[in-house]
């Protein structure tokens, strides 16, 4: 059964950082397009960041480069979301999407609250 499953989202102040997971499993991780969207209210769903499959090229959103790091390890069938020096605007909730050409996959969320 493919599962994704993230956790790490919470409530931070400005400034501070979180680390996003996402936990793959039920199909071959290591042949799929990782990106981690978010979607907050008022606004469409946005992709933020993105990593190829092999882990050799990142893509960002001009609004998050500088502060956001995406990484996976194969092996584990793990991505990962580095976010740094937070901001109000951050505030949504993020999701992270396996796909491929004729295959995609979605977890269900969790919530980032950048609030002081």
């Amino acid at each position: 059964q493919v599962q994704l499953v993230e956790s790490g989202g919470g409530l931070v102040q400005p400034g501070g950082s979180l680390r996003l997971s996402c936990a793959a499993s039920g199909f071959t991780f290591s042949a799929y397009y990782m990106r981690w969207y978010r979607q907050t209210p008022g606004k469409e769903r946005e992709s933020v960041a993105v990593i190829s499959p092999t882990g050799g090229t990142t893509t960002y959103t001009d609004s998050v480069k500088g502060r956001f790091t995406i990484s996976r390890d194969n092996a584990k069938n793990t991505a990962l979301l580095q976010i740094n020096n937070l901001k109000p605007e951050d505030t949504a909730v993020y999701y992270c999407n396996a796909g491929r050409e004729l295959a995609g996959y979605w977890g269900q969320g969790t919530q980032v609250t950048v609030s002081s």
